[in-house]
Parts: C-alpha cells; structure tokens; sequence
C-alpha cells in the first residue's frame, strides 16, 4: 500500500508500506492493503510503520505526533499531521526538560486557556518521550 505522511513542514515519509499503526480517538488501527476507505482524527501517539510484511520490530520506523487526519481508500493512506517526530530526531533530555517546562506552566495556569496550552504541552512531550523508550527497548533486545 501507498503512504503518504505529511507534516507542516512538507511530506515527511513516501512510499509502499505493509502496514501502519495510528493512534486515533477510538484507539489504535492497524492499516493494510485492502483497508475499508476510512477518514479518521489521528490524536497524539505514536504512528508506527513497517515497511515488509517480515520485518521484525526493531526495523519499524516509529514517529510522535500531535495529531491530524488520516485518509484512507484500501491502496493508499495519506497522514495528515502537525509533526512526525522520528526516534532518531527526539533528544531525550531536551523532552524530559519541555515537560518539566510544561508541568510548571500547568501548575501556574491562571485561567483554562493557559491550563488548556500547558496540557497540549504535556501531551506531545509525553508522546515524544514514549517514542524514545521505545527506541530504548528496541535497542536492549
């Protein structure tokens, strides 16, 4: 299958996948050849993709985002998101660092807008951060 993972910034990942894991708001999906045309809201997590129907774990590419919209039509997928983060671009202190950041500015919210701002801070550093342990795991197996 086709997919298309587009970020902000421009398309971040073209190509033939097997298949691809999204986060959305009725939990995660496994995507395949043949998927039922679907448009669902990507929340924040962690996309997963693979590219061979063989390849084990450790080859999968893994990507935080913040959420988006996802396409699909059976042959191709077409991501739509704010960001792709790979675990290769993430630098673990300098998220453990944001979401301290992001834990005070919640702490100090004076009204629901910055509460509401603080919180969607926490929640892609949080996703971030899960991206990065599970480089960590790939590693250590």
């Amino acid at each position: 299958m086709k997919l298309e993972l587009i970020t902000l910034t421009g398309p971040k990942l073209q190509g033939d996948v097997y298949e691809v894991i999204l986060p959305t708001a009725d939990g995660s999906i496994a995507v395949y050849y043949q998927h039922m045309p679907l448009v669902a809201t990507v929340i924040p997590g962690v996309i997963a993709v693979r590219h061979n129907k063989n390849d084990p774990d450790e080859r999968v590419d893994i990507f935080a985002t913040n959420g988006g919209v996802a396409e699909i039509n059976g042959r191709a997928i077409r991501l739509l998101v704010d960001e792709a983060d790979s675990d290769d671009e993430i630098v673990e202190a300098d998220t453990r660092a944001a979401l301290a950041r992001a834990e005070e500015m919640k702490e100090n919210a004076k009204d629901q807008v910055e509460l509401a701002k603080a919180q969607s801070m926490i929640d892609r550093q949080a996703v971030r951060l899960k991206v990065t342990e599970l480089k960590h795991r790939r590693h250590r197996s």
